[in-house]
């Protein structure tokens, strides 16, 4: 399965916390040692996270040939797993280089999907006793696959979001614009500060008009991203100048004076930003 997002193995930050939080009752659960989660490229597969109760089996970033892989036999499976007393006895299990390295017996594995139903990777138990897997224990590890098959959502819809995050549009010599929509969280913020920072020395901008109108202030939270910015590019010489300010907005300044502090110049829209810096839209 080629990976559509092509988001590489630290991109997955939400699947990952998430995944250690579960770990340790899936090994209650299911009394075993290890529990960890596998990421499938075209070749290979690797542990994305991984949790060893006494004993490191199965480190972080331990990676393997797919076709050498006990994935490969929990994907393959018209059930979608893999459910092993003892990997060292089974006829095809036995053969894999893997379980001579490992030195494993007990083993249950579930295949983990996006929401869109292709196959992300798995998701593993195992130990090194011999274990009797129950159907009930199979579906209790499907449903915690199902659970995390959300949080691959998340990571995916954040990653591509990526490309979003940032919308600066330069509109001549010296003169950009930067659209802001939606609602801007911690992760986004980062991003937003380093970019305009970074592309405005890179382009020597003089004025940088930031517009508002799509912005989205949730549970009463402005982003102070806008005020930092502010001031950043203030620091460094360039002018900014803030459009499109909604009537929440501005109630909502009104009461902290967040952007009355900063100083920062607004104007009701874009055609007025560009006439304060001394452009003018002509009718053709």
């Amino acid at each position: 399965m080629v990976n559509n997002y092509n988001l590489d193995s630290s991109t997955f930050n939400s699947l990952k916390t998430v995944s250690k939080k579960m770990f340790a009752a899936i090994s209650k659960q299911l009394n075993v040692n290890t529990a960890y989660i596998t990421k499938k490229s075209e070749t290979e597969m690797t542990v994305l996270s991984s949790y060893n109760h006494d004993e490191e089996i199965i480190p972080e970033g331990y990676s393997v040939e797919y076709g050498g892989t006990y994935c490969r036999l929990i994907i393959m499976n018209e059930n979608n797993a893999l459910n092993k007393a003892n990997l060292t006895k089974d006829e095809v299990t036995r053969q894999l280089e893997v379980t001579d390295q490992l030195q494993v017996k007990g083993f249950l594995g579930v295949t983990l999907m996006d929401l869109n139903g292709e196959v992300f990777g798995t998701l593993c138990v195992m130990d090194k006793e011999e274990k009797e897997f129950s159907e009930k224990d199979r579906e209790y590890l499907k449903s915690m696959a199902d659970i995390l098959s959300h949080i691959i959502e998340l990571d995916q819809t954040k990653y591509n979001m990526t490309f979003l995050n940032v919308p600066i549009i330069p509109i001549t010599k010296g003169i950009s614009i930067l659209t802001l929509q939606g609602i801007i969280d911690s992760y986004r913020a980062e991003k937003i500060m380093q970019e305009v920072l970074s592309y405005s020395a890179e382009h020597q901008i003089d004025y940088f008009i930031i517009d508002v109108s799509g912005l989205v202030i949730l549970d009463d939270f402005f982003p102070h991203v806008i005020v930092d910015l502010v001031k950043a590019l203030q620091v460094m010489g360039i002018e900014t100048i803030i459009t499109g300010i909604t009537p929440e907005i501005a109630r909502h300044d009104g009461s902290n004076k967040q952007l009355i502090f900063s100083k920062v110049k607004t104007v009701p829209n874009l055609e007025s930003a560009l006439e304060y810096i001394g452009f003018y839209l002509l009718e053709k």
